[in-house]
């Protein structure tokens, strides 16, 4: 088995895609790990704004998360019409697209975009949140976890959809069923003890109160909690992942997700306040997170809290798996309208969007280092593209059923109607509570993308104008190339380049650059290298053109020589063949073949099209 193999696994035939869609069942934790995690750092964001408020700020994390649960309910209720109708998947940019027009689609593309690469490294970076706290002793490797992480997460992701969904499969119902049990207890025991009950192991008490609860800071806490709902769109941007019928299967994983997460947030919500749980300030010694603390404070710290704590680590740094399953869609999609790169369309060995899969690797490494894998330092910027993307979908769910109509149209557009009113505003919310925090980063990244991909349209949209036709082939004006060899040193590489010039055209010029001894050879044996044999045949022999280099320049002599002769000849074909030699192993050819990369990407640069670039590789071993 070859490494690739091992490591991939082995190459699935375009046939065999039907086999590779998955049940409602691994949808859960394929498409809702994020939304399921976030149960996890959803309440202590918003715990963490309440300290100031001392064991105030505690009580009101109760009313905090029931508002989220209250919009996580309006929206799941908007999704399940957006699968309905958008059985083929897409979500909020097709949606938006189809219905409020280009830049409303792509407002959404941009946004969901930058919401799935914070997905990624918040996932991750609150996963060794969770280990930090359990193992403070590792506080000082977060980075080269947090990047570990990513890397295993890619490597997962690569393999397919099917293999993905049974790795996921155990962390995320033993996350799910551990975290069940601990409320199951808590509960139990505040009921049992009258709404006061006392922790098993004790934890830091709430610091002492530095101000009042204002608006202000429950709207911050609101917005901050509302991280929570990152995720749910997730189903509906990966429809075509679920076996037939897709849109009940779809609708069957959502409403488990949806369900799952109202039970965990409002479990944890109340034992929160039962048992009195602050925030402790990430990133500062003594940090532990909400769950670590909970969980200690109901069944104390034994086996089962180091369980639980080992199922969170998994399903946080796991959560990123809703980014790597829905980016690599999102993108191909886009793709597909020509506003991204084609290649984000294109699957790979195992049937993934590849590149979608590399690019969101790369940027969550970017992340994660710039931000030292801090889950705290992330928060800031997320949830406004999720609410965003929101906002766009469901009212273009709107414009969508009065377009449509038919039976039951008007009460499906309410409920949209009502979900966009609700996630604008929440949008507008997170945005003024995050802005200084780091949120106007985020306004400034979706212009930026939204220039990008306008670029990349324009781009296809000019290639297209310039190489289209619809006339047939014309071969009454048909004229042989004229070829250009460019010669470093006599040898089977240019000889090789040379006859197959030859037997495509007679008028063949080699070019050398000369800058040292090499051109005194070439010049004495021209003639029996190459004059004599072809003549001898009653060919016409390749003219020798020797350009000098004082300054020892050569791709940039070759270059202008190309150019002056498809000036002097504006009706000529120019053919320029590039010989090069290619070794076996990649970094071989990038020590050895700079100036064939360089001369080939500057002819390329230049975009003339009367010049036809041709390689000529000679494969040899290292």
């Amino acid at each position: 088995m070859s490494f690739g193999n091992f490591l991939f696994g082995k190459p699935i035939a375009t046939s065999e895609e039907r086999a590779e869609r998955i049940g409602w069942a691994a949808g859960i934790p394929i498409f809702g790990l994020d939304a399921l995690s976030s149960a996890a750092y959803g309440p202590e964001a918003a715990l963490t704004l309440l300290l100031p408020l001392g064991v105030t700020g505690v009580a009101y994390i109760l009313p905090i998360s029931l508002s989220i649960i209250a919009l996580l309910t309006i929206v799941y209720f908007s999704y399940l019409q957006t699968i309905e109708a958008y059985p083929n998947g897409g979500g909020s940019y097709t949606v938006a697209s189809e219905n409020l027009g280009t830049m409303p689609g792509l407002l959404a593309a941009a946004a969901l975009m930058i919401d799935y690469v914070l997905t990624a490294a918040v996932g991750i970076s609150a996963g060794v949140g969770a280990l930090v706290s359990a193992a403070p002793s590792f506080e000082k490797y977060t980075l080269p976890l947090c990047l570990g992480i990513l890397l295993i997460i890619t490597i997962i992701n690569l393999r397919g959809v099917r293999e993905t969904g049974a790795v996921f499969l155990l962390p995320t119902y033993l996350f799910v069923g551990t975290l069940m049990v601990t409320i199951v207890m808590g509960c139990a025991k505040a009921f049992a003890s009258g709404g006061h009950p006392q922790p098993v192991d004790p934890f830091p008490h709430p610091p002492a109160a530095v101000a009042m609860a204002g608006a202000w800071i429950l709207l911050k806490a609101f917005a901050s909690g509302c991280t929570a709902m990152t995720g749910v769109e997730a189903v509906s941007n990966g429809v075509k992942a679920f076996r037939e019928p897709t849109a009940r299967h779809a609708r069957m994983s959502l409403t488990a997700i949806i369900a799952l997460l109202i039970v965990l947030l409002a479990g944890i919500a109340y034992l929160v306040k039962a048992y009195g749980i602050a925030a402790t300030s990430p990133g500062q010694s003594g940090y532990q997170s909400v769950l670590s603390m909970l969980v200690g404070a109901v069944a104390g710290h034994g086996v089962f809290y180091y369980i639980t704590m080992g199922s969170i680590l998994l399903v946080l740094a796991l959560s990123a798996n809703t980014a790597f399953a829905d980016f690599p869609r999102l993108c191909k999609v886009i793709s597909h309208d020509n506003f991204l790169p084609r290649s984000f369309g294109f699957r790979g060995r195992r049937l993934v969007y590849s590149y979608g899969i590399y690019t969101l690797a790369v940027l969550t490494a970017i992340l994660l280092t710039i931000f030292g894998g801090v889950t705290d330092r992330l928060i800031p910027l997320y949830a406004v593209g999720a609410f965003l993307a929101f906002t766009l979908s469901q009212a273009g769910m709107v414009g969508h059923w009065r377009r449509v109509g038919g039976r039951g149209s008007g009460a499906v557009m309410a409920i949209n109607a009502v979900g966009a009113f609700v996630t604008g505003i929440t949008v507008l919310v997170v945005l003024v509570a995050k802005f200084i925090e780091g949120a106007w980063i985020v306004l400034v990244l979706i212009p930026i993308l939204l220039a990008v991909m306008i670029a990349v349209r324009r781009q296809y949209h000019n290639m297209s104008m310039q190489i289209s036709s619809q006339s047939p082939l014309d071969c009454r004006c048909f004229t042989k190339p004229l070829v250009v060899v460019p010669v470093d040193r006599w040898s089977k590489i240019p000889q090789r380049a040379l006859t197959f010039a030859l037997t495509i055209s007679t008028d063949v010029v080699a070019i050398h650059v000369a800058s040292d001894e090499r051109r005194t050879y070439l010049e004495e044996s021209w003639h029996d290298l190459v004059d004599a044999p072809v003549t001898e045949l009653g060919m016409i022999a390749p003219k020798l053109v020797i350009i000098s280099s004082p300054y020892r320049f050569v791709i940039t002599p070759i270059v202008d020589y190309i150019l002056d002769l498809s000036r002097k000849f504006p009706d000529r074909q120019i053919a320029v063949l590039i010989p090069e030699v290619v070794e076996s192993h990649w970094y071989y050819h990038l020590l050895h073949n700079q100036r064939a990369t360089a001369l080939k990407t500057l002819l390329y640069f230049k975009g003339n099209p009367q010049i036809l670039v041709i390689n000529m590789p000679w494969y040899v071993q290292p």
